[in-house]
Parts: C-alpha cells; sequence; structure tokens
C-alpha cells in the first residue's frame, strides 16, 4: 500500500531537478579547458542547427497570426523567438548532435596530438 501526499510531489521533483543540474555542472566543471571549448563549439553549433531547422516551420510571409509581416518588426521578431527557442531545446539537451559531434572533436583533437 502506497500512501500519496500531494503536497510533496512538487518539493521533490525540484529537489530531483536541482540535484542533476548540480550532477551536469560538476561533470561540465571536470572538463579540462580544451574539451570545455570543444563542448561550447559542439553546442554552438546544433544551436544553430535547430535555429535553421526550426525557422523552417514559421512561414516567412504570413500577413495573419502573432507573427504576421507588419514592417520589419514581425520578421525581427520571428528570427528572436526562433534562436530562443533553439536555445531553449539545446539547453535541455537538445537532439544528440552535440554530443556525437563533441566526440568526434576530441577524436581528431587525439589523432592530431598523436601524429
Amino acid at each position: 500500500m502506497t500512501l500519496a501526499l500531494p503536497g510533496l510531489a512538487l518539493p521533490a521533483a525540484k529537489l530531483a531537478l536541482s540535484a542533476t543540474a548540480s550532477a551536469l555542472g560538476a561533470v561540465k566543471k571536470a572538463l579540462t579547458p580544451d574539451e570545455q571549448k570543444i563542448r561550447k563549439t559542439a553546442d554552438d553549433f546544433e544551436t544553430m542547427f535547430l535555429e535553421n531547422m526550426m525557422s523552417q516551420v514559421f512561414p516567412q510571409e504570413s500577413p495573419e497570426g502573432p507573427l504576421g509581416e507588419n514592417g520589419t518588426g514581425g520578421g525581427v521578431y520571428r528570427g528572436m523567438l526562433v534562436n530562443e527557442y533553439a536555445k531553449s531545446v539545446a539547453k535541455s539537451g537538445g537532439i544528440g548532435i552535440s554530443d556525437t559531434i563533441y566526440r568526434q572533436m576530441l577524436q581528431m583533437q587525439e589523432r592530431n596530438n598523436a601524429g
């Protein structure tokens, strides 16, 4: 038999998320400066890829809706919104491109250092 306490579910979830964030922060701090640069480059590439991919979701010239082209403001807002969406997706784990690029760049660096 389990006892459900409705008021404790949210604090427990927040505690778990903060513990996970702390663990990820510790792992990132454990990287050497070169590995941190490679990780940042891989993360930036994934963000750029997601931004390009998501820009196709929003129609470029739509006179209706919240992103309608009312002069240049709509286009600027659309670009900023897509950029923030891409950053948010990449920050929350992305789609796996960053990890693959990171591993490939480390392998390339190891080969260059060995040769």
